[in-house]
């Protein structure tokens, strides 16, 4: 398999060193595209001048700071233009590690998405407090209920698509940027009938740069879920009746 390995960047200078050197060492012969929005501390002229010493590595510039679900979707049509078999989400904060990429390798190999988990046996949590692990349980348990999906961590970043899966979704349509991009990718997997499959991932919170997460990002992802979700129950019922 050729597999692609996304990492979004928003002024990451300090941690994007150390993920992508663990990732290069961890499983060199995947290639690693950086999706840099612009960001003013240098990240992307510091990821310019390793891929210039790395062929493994590659950088897409983005003219501004737009979500993270526009540089994925960026990062996707970059790979799939390119003929990659897989294209994996990763964080440059270190949050995911690179040394557990060949566990989802290996479960795509038999799945169309590999999501790796904080929640199923083995899976675990580093350095979160209670009301962080209570605010991400809350963010995956009210997407299952309101779509039906039968996952414990819906929302988790660290995943594996192959790249046909990827083809099939309307990439155009996908207009979620911040927390709910993950959500969204996921529904659209399964209601295309793809087999998901989930494995467990050491999830370490981040000791350098500052989370992008907020409020925001937050009330997005649960006015979507609400309006995906009654969406669907609403066809359903038009199939219902329609009969």
């Amino acid at each position: 398999m050729r597999v692609l390995t996304i990492i979004p960047t928003y002024n990451e200078i300090e941690s994007l060193p150390l993920t992508l050197g663990r990732l290069r060492e961890a499983v060199p012969e995947v290639d690693v595209l950086v999706v840099d929005d612009s960001s003013p501390d240098g990240t992307g002229e510091w990821a310019d001048r390793r891929a210039a010493e790395d062929a493994g590595v590659h950088v897409l510039h983005r003219a501004e700071k737009n979500g993270l679900g526009g540089a994925y979707i960026a990062g996707f049509r970059w790979g799939l233009e390119r003929g990659y078999d897989v294209l994996v989400e990763m964080d440059a904060d270190g949050s995911h590690q690179p040394e557990q990429l060949p566990r989802l390798l290996e479960a795509v190999r038999t799945a169309d998405l590999v999501i790796g988990s904080r929640r199923v046996p083995g899976g675990k949590m580093v350095n979160w407090p209670m009301s962080r692990k209570l605010i991400s349980f809350g963010g995956s348990l009210y997407p299952r209920i309101m779509l039906g999906l039968n996952l414990t961590d819906i929302t988790a970043g660290y995943r594996a698509y192959r790249a046909d899966v990827l083809r099939e979704i309307d990439l155009d349509d996908v207009q979620s940027k911040g927390y709910g991009f993950q959500v969204d990718m996921t529904f659209r997997t399964a209601r295309l009938g793809k087999r998901i499959v989930e494995v467990p991932i050491t999830f370490v919170e981040r000791e350098l740069g500052e989370s992008k997460m907020s409020g925001g990002i937050i009330g997005e992802a649960v006015v979507n879920v609400t309006r995906w979700g009654l969406a669907a129950r609403a066809e359903q019922l038009g199939k219902l009746f329609g009969r």
